[in-house]
């Protein structure tokens, strides 16, 4: 049997990691999280680990000895990234590379999953549209910036030390669980507790003009596991829908779902100080390599989302 180790399990994505590699493809699986967090479930090993402390990992690897390694950990927001550049960049670029060297000095190659982001494309000239693999990189935030330099240096170690790891950039992905810092999860809890009487009958409402690739997070782990059975070492692949959704939309769709009649102002605290336009991705690559689609509509993942929220309020109160 297969052993995979998902470094950063405690995220939004993690728990739909697990769930895909011990229930659905059958593997052994082993998890990290800092000491502080929590990862829900049972029947897979869970480690504390801190990615800056680059023998802690090598002594985890070691007695774990996995064949898939998912590279999960990660500041992954880019509102935090504008906040808080240095932690953005240590734990995105130093963990990472603590992580690859680590792997590096091991007695056998494992495979290797480093998962970048759409943003490392930043600002997309109309004519790039949808957005390759081989397209020039023009990162517009920090966030972004550290996801390119993760990407570079994974490619190199491959290159000079012919380890198995590849890349993905995965674009927006969302779902039921995720954090309200992202936009689908905000809007949602907001219809929620508005729903529930607990706030005024407006959703607060950042940017509505930019255009973002949204995928239903278990279409998008179910790339991940397809890229580490079939993706080749040194390659970078797009993870996404391919079809790219104004704000605007998304709030629209999340309004006609609510079961009242919801406003709609813009909070100067939700814009952030450089926002690019439109994201949408070229997912061939991926799908020429894995026979990977997507399988979850957007009006599905909303409605779950929604529900989930409105799960959460009614169990908070």
């Amino acid at each position: 049997m297969k052993k995979a180790l998902i470094i950063g399990a405690a995220g939004f994505v993690g728990g739909y990691l697990i769930h895909q590699l011990k229930d659905i493809d059958g593997y052994q699986v082993a998890v990290t999280k800092m000491p502080n967090e929590t990862i829900p479930g049972e029947g897979f090993e869970v480690y504390d680990l801190n990615i800056l402390e680059r023998e802690s990992i090598q002594a985890l690897l070691e007695q774990v000895r996995p064949d898939y390694i998912f590279h999960l950990a990660a500041q992954s927001s880019v509102f935090l990234s504008w906040k808080n550049p240095g932690l953005t960049i240590d734990v995105n670029i130093k963990g990472s590379v603590n992580v690859m060297d680590a792997v590096r000095a091991l007695d056998y190659k494992p495979r290797m999953l480093l998962i970048g982001s759409g943003e490392e494309y930043g600002h997309i000239l109309p004519q790039e549209l949808p957005i390759a693999e081989a397209n020039m990189i023009r990162p517009g935030n920090i966030y972004a910036a550290t996801k390119v330099c993760q990407n570079l240096i994974g490619k190199i170690y491959v290159d000079a030390y012919q380890m198995e790891l590849m890349s993905v950039r995965a674009f927006n992905h969302i779902g039921p669980t995720q954090a309200p810092m992202f936009v689908v999860a905000d809007f949602c809890k907001q219809a929620a507790e508005i729903e529930a009487g607990l706030k005024e009958p407006v959703i607060h409402v950042g940017n509505l003009s930019v255009k973002r690739d949204f995928t239903d997070v278990r279409d998008v782990v179910r790339a991940y596991s397809l890229l580490m059975k079939h993706g080749r070492a040194g390659e970078t692949y797009n993870v996404g829908s391919g079809h790219a959704v104004e704000i605007r939309e998304i709030l629209e769709r999340v309004r006609a779902m609510a079961h009242c009649e919801i406003a709609v102002e813009v909070d100067p605290v939700k814009l952030r100080p450089v926002d690019v336009p439109i994201i949408e991705a070229d997912t061939s690559k991926l799908k020429e390599c894995t026979g990977w689609r997507q399988e979850i509509p957007l009006d599905q993942t909303l409605a779950e989302t929604l529900d989930y929220w409105r799960a959460q309020v009614r169990a908070a109160h």
